[in-house]
């Protein structure tokens, strides 16, 4: 079973790679637009529509992301009893 920081580290990995898959996509359709054959255009709407879900589970990769860093982080500073912001920075460069 993976350690937290594994699997963290794991996570941050895959919305790197599915954030470079979306970048080749979008390029690849750029430079397909001049293709009008129905095939063509037909793998391109494929594409397309491959391409908006992979960006909205992106986006919700990112969003689940974030909510559990807020959430580490206020586990952190009730942990160590920071009583303002300014605290936990200085804590994090102990």
């Amino acid at each position: 079973m993976d350690s937290p920081e594994e699997s963290q580290h794991t996570q941050e990995r895959l919305i790197g790679d599915l954030r470079l898959v979306i970048e080749n996509a979008e390029e690849l359709l750029k430079n397909t637009d001049q293709y009008t054959n129905v095939l063509y255009q037909s793998a391109r709407s494929k594409l397309a529509n491959a391409l908006n879900a992979a960006t909205e589970e992106l986006a919700r990769f990112e969003d689940a992301q974030l909510t559990r860093m807020i959430a580490a982080t206020h586990a952190a500073n009730l942990l160590h009893a920071d009583p303002s912001g300014e605290a936990c920075i200085l804590r994090a460069f102990k």
